[in-house]
Formats: C-alpha cells, structure tokens, sequence
C-alpha cells in the first residue's frame, strides 16, 4: 500500500493507449475545453417514481430509523428500484441498470440486497416501467471473508457495485468500491470467480487491511468502468485519489480479461477540483472515454454536472489525460419543453451515474436517486429515478462498437 509521488505517477502515466481499437476522431482541445462541442439538446425524457419496489421482495432499510425522509418513512415494505449507478444497453430497447451498495454506506444496508435491475423507457409517454432483474449471489463461495447472510445472497454491507459492463456471453463484469474488487457474475447473477483486488489499493472496508492504513477513502473505489471496444480490457476509474497522489487524480487501471490480471498501464483522470467525484464512465473508441464529472450539489446548490471527452493520447505537463467539456447537464436546450421546465433543462441531481451511447451524436443519462435521501429535482421530496438522453452538438466520431446492444 505505497502511495505514489507526482514524479512517480507522471512517470507512469506514459503507457500506450487503449489497444486493438478503432483510432477514433480529434484529439481533445485543453485542459477542460470545448473542444468544438457547444450547447447539448434535451431530445428525451422518462422517470420512475422514486417509491417503485422489487414486487414480493423482503423488507428493507431496517437501519434507518423511523423518522421520515424527504416526507418518506422507513423501515419499506421492500426493496426499492432505485440507485441506479451503471447501464447496460440490450437488444430489445431495454436497459439494465445496477442498484449500488443501498442506503449510503455498510453499516446501514445489511438487508438491501444487490441487483441488476432491467428498465425500459418510454420517452413518449415519459416514463419508466421497472420489467424485472436479477439478484447477486456468491452460492459457490467465491468471497472467502464472511458474508452477511447464511443464504450468501449479496447485500449492501457485503459490496459497494457501482459500475457494470455486459460480456457477449451474457456474463457481467462489476465494479466495487470496498475492496475495490473486480467481481465476475454469470447471465443469472452467480459469482464466478473470486473478487480480484487491485494491486496497492485498499479502502478501509477492505477486510484483508490486517491492521495496515487504506490508502483510499471509504466507498472511493471503482466508480467507473469503460469496456475497450474490442472486448479484450476492462478500465475501471477509482472515485477517490489514492494517497501520495496529487489532490484531485484519480487512476484509470487496465485489466486484461484473457490473463486475469492487472496489466501495469495506468492513467489519470483530473478533476476540475479536488471536491469533486467522476459518477461512470464508458469507451469512444480506442483511445477515447466519456466521464461523469460532478461537485455534490443538488437542487440550486448543484454547481458542476458534466461529461467530458478524456483522450488517452494527450496529457498535460503534470501526466494527466487531457479532457473536453461534451455537455453540461446543468444547461440543456429544450427547444420542445419535453422536460416539463422551460426552454433550459437541468439535471441537478447529487449523483449522476449513468452515461450510455445510443448513437454517434446521442447519449442516455441516469441518476443515482439515493433513495430516500436525495432531493435535488424537489425539495423535501425524495428523486426520482430519471432517464434522458442528449443530442450533442457534433457527433463523437465514435468507434461502432461503442454503442452495440447484447
């Protein structure tokens, strides 16, 4: 667990880009420009209501109290549908979203069980209708530390999933932040291999510290992950700034999915200020990447909702990856008023967590509605869970492969 100086990691931050891609289009224009992308238009719009439950599911958020939150009462009847923090595009206009650790931390979420959950849109209606999922499961004993049920059906005590990506097979690639671990689930939600740690990294929810210090915040592990377009790498995103980073980077790993193992090329990402948090992220092309950026406001406080082009290629005079403003969430043209809010839409949620390519100039967005906490769209009443999706002002010039469906 040794932290890295700013000579050691712009040292190592000069590894070659992401391989056996599709060389996608112009490199980024500055440090957090524009890049030639102007103003981004509002072309869909869906929510669910934040109190949508798991049909027949076990009670939850036991931890909570009773108190009311944002006009809403805990213990619930079931498992929420929300917490969406990754999105999986499928073949037949559905989506899968993955529900995150639960209620906002470990000691809280001990009866919220892990799930992908399967969405779909309508964007002429404006709503989401909730179709089904599946929940994670560890039957074979993969995990070799307790888990908290007998059962070893996943919960939100065991693993913090914040992002996912969907394998030709069917099989699923999640992303957590306690390790941070690296977990292998089948087509029906079965761990198939044991949680691969990143080599150096621990969070203080790591059960394998034996008394060392973590070197990450708690719950600052994988964020984010791209999938390279040729399916061979995986490239999970750290939330939090390993320690003996420079405040504010954060680091871009490679795996490689053949061998299993960590490949040793690294990068890091910037952000706009050390306060801020990256929410997903997901491949362009070979070299390219789209990135959540965020501050943690909501409602009128929030400040910074974006996504930015990361190019590989390109880096600044401290090693990091250089990045272009592609949309600002807060400040979407909505000639059509499909959003329900004038002619300006915003998206000013905490967390925004979800980003997928539809096509070579659309892009969907999700937030993570942290039920029942967050009460960015209204005050006092709790997020719903809402789907849009944003033309952009020019195309991304993407690799195809961006943006197929399983």
């Amino acid at each position: 667990m040794i932290g890295l100086g700013a000579l050691a990691l712009a040292l190592s931050l000069s590894a070659p880009a992401l391989a056996d891609g599709h060389d996608g289009g112009p490199a980024a224009q500055g440090h957090g420009g524009h890049g030639g992308f102007g103003r981004a238009t509002l072309t869909g719009f869906a929510s669910l209501p934040a109190q949508t439950f798991v049909p027949g599911s076990e009670p939850s958020g036991a931890a909570l109290g009773t108190s009311p939150v944002n006009g809403i009462t805990p213990p619930f009847s079931g498992q929420p549908v929300q917490g969406f923090s990754g999105v999986v595009r499928r073949r037949d206009g559905s989506f899968e979203v993955l529900s995150d650790n639960g209620y906002g931390n470990k000691a809280n979420s001990a009866d919220f069980l892990l799930r992908i959950q399967r969405i779909k849109p309508d964007f002429r209606t404006g709503t989401v209708q909730a179709i089904g999922g599946i929940d994670l499961s560890d039957p074979d004993g993969r995990v070799s530390w307790p888990l908290t049920r007998a059962d070893r059906r996943l919960t939100g005590s065991d693993f913090d999933v914040e992002s996912i990506v969907r394998r030709p097979d069917g099989t699923y690639w999640i992303g957590d932040e306690f390790g941070p671990w690296l977990l292998h689930f089948s087509a029906t939600g079965t761990l198939l291999e044991k949680p691969i740690a990143l080599p150096g990294v621990k969070a203080p929810e790591n059960p394998f510290l034996n008394g060392g210090t973590p070197n990450i915040g708690s719950s600052k592990g994988f964020e984010g992950m791209a999938a390279s377009v040729d399916g061979r790498y995986l490239y999970p995103l750290l939330e939090g700034t390993v320690a003996g980073d420079p405040a504010g980077t954060l680091r871009i790993n490679e795996f490689d999915l053949r061998t299993r193992s960590y490949t040793g090329r690294r990068w890091a990402y910037r952000l706009e200020s050390p306060d801020h948090a990256i929410g997903d992220m997901i491949a362009v092309d070979r070299d390219r990447l789209l990135i959540i950026e965020r501050d943690g406001g909501q409602g009128d406080t929030a400040k910074v909702k974006r996504l930015y082009l990361a190019d590989l290629r390109d880096r600044d005079k401290d090693g990091a990856v250089d990045k272009t403003l592609v949309a600002d969430l807060l400040d979407l043209a909505d000639p059509r008023r499909i959003g329900g809010f004038g002619t300006t839409f915003t998206f000013p949620f905490q967390t925004i967590e979800d980003v997928v390519i539809l096509d070579d100039s659309t892009l969907g967005v999700l937030n993570d509605n942290n039920f029942p906490f967050s009460s960015g769209r209204t005050a006092g009443k709790p997020d719903d869970n809402e789907f849009i999706t944003i033309r952009l002002s020019r195309p991304l010039d993407a690799d195809p492969r961006a943006y197929r469906r399983y």
